[in-house]
Formats: C-alpha cells, structure tokens, sequence
C-alpha cells in the first residue's frame, strides 16, 4: 500500500515538473480566479454585518443650521417630544459636538486644529420607535425653521448596497469566468501529459494495470495545481481579512459597523480550498476522458 502510494507520489511529481509551464499557468489562474471569488465572499460578509447592525441601531441626525436661533431650537425639541413615533432624543450643542468631532478625527490633529467650536451646527440625534419610520421623521422635520439638514443612514446604506452589490455581480462573473479558464487549463495540462505518456500507458495496460492505476496520477496532478492555486488564494483571503479590519476602522463611525469575523474568513478559506481541489479533479477527469477506455 505505502508502495503505491510513494509510486503515485513519484508519477505526479513528474507529470508536474515535466509540463511545468503549463502547471504554472493553471496553478496562478486558479489563485487569481479564487482569490476574486474569496474577496467577493469578504466584501459580502462584510456588507452582510454592517447592514444588520445598522438596522438594529437606527437613528436619525437632524442638524440645525449653524446659526439657529434658541427658539427654533426649541421649537425642534417641543415636536420630538410630541411626535408619538420617535422613541428617544439627545440634543447635541455646539461643545458636545465639537468633542464629538475631536474624538472621531483624533487621528487627524491638523484637521481638529483647524476647526473651531462656533464653526459646528448643533443637532439632535433621533432613535425612532421603528426603523420603518426613518423616512417619515424626516420627511416631518426638514420644512422646520432652523433645520439645515435630516441625515439618515438608509441613504448611505442605499448607496453603499447599490454599489457593493453591483461590484459584487461583477466580480461573481469574472470569478465564474477565471474558473472556468483555469478548469480547462489543468484539462490541457493533463491531456498534455497523458498524449506525451501515451505509449507508456499502452505498456502499463497490456501489463494489466487497471484504469484507476492509471488515471491516479494524474487526477492527483490536477488536484494539486488546485490545491497550491487555493492556497495561494487562500494567502489572499487573508490579506484581505487584515485590510479590512484596518482600511475599515474609520474615524467617520459609519464604516467601524461594518466587520469580517475570523470565523467568516476561516469558512471562505475552507470553500476557496474545496473549490481549488474540485476544479482540479473534475479539470483532470475532463482531461483524461479520452482514455477512459485506454
């Protein structure tokens, strides 16, 4: 048994070296086409996360012009109060914000130096009773006097999701694409290596070697140009996981909702790695469809 095994071994091991061109090509096509495919699986665990928490946390930013007046302030307050859809309140003034705003770009002294309390509108930071009631609030309050502004985060989500989802269909597509191409760059390879051991396989088969003894090499010769182009991904995966715990950690606030756990990253690189195995065993069963019957 360990005979055969070191056999198989040895065999594969050749057919490698001797179409290393060709190894090479379908090994680092299967890296970049599963590299994409992890880094689309990242990006939409990602936006996946930061969605929900968003949603589970909703509020509305109403900012007063910067020159409002005490009673238009005022006047804000009495609706909040009043409006039976708005569950809770905090009025930020100019001092609040201002710490606020050192806190956020504290990574940017230059910027905090340059700015000035007076210079920031005072706000109030709405938790309404239902996330569905967002656009009614501010539907309700921007015609006040003294109101400069509603923010909501649905517009920054809005445009965040439109935007990921198309990179994402984008991205599927040329990953589905690269995978393809790489499949059939291991048939090649592995059709290479059986026409160039043509003559070799006849010998083994009058011998009475059986189809499986055969085909083993080379099927494990495709699996381990898959293997070593996913674990190349897989290094990518990685990589990617770093960028976006540290790209990501923003002093705006809005994008330190969005994460990728150690688990979401360990998973994909568990399907990058089934994936990069599969391809090469089902590129190699493709490329050896002709000697089926050898």
């Amino acid at each position: 048994m360990f005979g055969r095994f070191r056999y198989f071994a040895r065999e594969t091991s050749i057919s490698l070296r001797r179409n290393l061109l060709m190894t090479i090509s379908g090994v680092l096509t299967v890296a970049v086409s599963l590299a994409l495919f992890g880094g689309i699986m990242l990006l939409s665990q990602w936006v996946d996360h930061g969605t929900e928490r968003i949603k589970g946390g909703v509020r509305l930013e109403i900012f007063m012009t910067v020159n409002a007046s005490a009673a238009q302030i005022a006047d804000v307050r009495t609706a909040l109060e009043q409006d039976p859809q708005v569950k809770d309140f905090r009025f930020l003034d100019k001092d609040a914000a201002f710490e606020e705003f050192q806190r956020i770009f504290r990574k940017d002294p230059d910027l905090v130096r340059n700015v000035d309390a007076e210079a920031l509108p005072t706000s109030f930071r709405v938790v309404p009773e239902q996330a569905e009631f967002t656009n009614r609030i501010q539907r309700r309050f921007e015609p006040l006097a003294g109101v400069d502004d509603v923010a909501t985060p649905e517009e920054a989500l809005r445009g965040l999701l439109s935007a990921t989802n198309t990179a994402r269909y984008i991205f599927f597509f040329l990953s589905g694409v690269l995978l393809f191409s790489s499949m059939f760059m291991i048939v090649n390879t592995i059709r290479l290596a059986t026409f160039a051991r043509r003559r070799e396989i006849e010998v083994m088969k009058l011998v009475g070697a059986s189809n499986w003894f055969v085909r083993v090499p080379f099927m494990a010769e495709g699996m381990v140009q898959g293997l070593i182009g996913a674990g190349l991904a897989v290094g990518v995966v990685a990589a990617l996981k770093v960028g976006f715990d540290t790209w990501f950690d923003s002093p705006t606030g809005f994008f330190r909702e969005f994460y990728v756990t150690a688990g979401d990253a360990t998973m994909i690189s568990l399907a990058v790695l089934a994936i990069g195995v599969a391809i090469g065993l089902f590129g190699s069963i493709i490329g050896l469809w002709r000697f089926l019957r050898v």
